[in-house]
């Protein structure tokens, strides 16, 4: 398989997973991957991008595919929601090998942030409630996901040693 296939599988694989899972998550606790609290558990994907770039595109595509495909959202979440993921994703792939004690904190801590950011202002626009209460949320929400979830998934890859078959591109 040539490098570019495995690149593009990896991603729409991914991007398949991210889409489904939080669409998934939204059928059977409506609400919890949007507005202002919100955990889409799908985030833990995004732990992928320590172990292959193809999860930056995929993360980013699948992102857009739910804001796009959910009734609910509205149209800035289709640019604000995709450019946060891709952002973070990207951020992660370069934090990749900033780790304490072999555990990659600061990577783990980029979805909160990024998108702390990013959603915070953009439910600030559509929902009020002022930025940083927003952003305080949306923050909670990302590290709780990804310091639970995408911890276990982050260890889980490198206990089976996925990480090694993740990085052939």
């Amino acid at each position: 398989m040539t490098k570019q296939i495995r690149f593009l599988t990896q991603a729409a694989i991914i991007a398949a997973l991210y889409a489904v899972l939080t669409h998934m998550q939204n059928l059977l606790v409506p609400g919890s991957t949007t507005w202002m609290i919100q955990m889409r558990m799908s985030e833990a994907l995004c732990v992928l991008a320590f172990f292959t770039p193809a999860a930056i595109p995929g993360l980013t595509l699948g992102c857009l595919v739910f804001n796009i495909t959910y009734a609910a959202a509205l149209p800035l979440d289709f640019v604000i929601g995709s450019a946060a993921t891709l952002a973070t994703a990207e951020i992660m792939w370069l934090t990749r090998n900033v780790t304490v004690k072999g555990y990659p904190l600061l990577g783990m801590l980029m979805p909160a942030l990024s998108n702390a950011i990013f959603v915070g202002w953009e439910l600030s626009v559509y929902i009020g409630g002022g930025f940083w209460i927003n952003a305080l949320y949306v923050a909670l929400g990302e590290a709780a996901v990804l310091l639970s979830l995408g911890s276990v998934l982050y260890y889980a890859v490198k206990k089976r040693h996925l990480d090694a078959a993740l990085l052939r591109l």
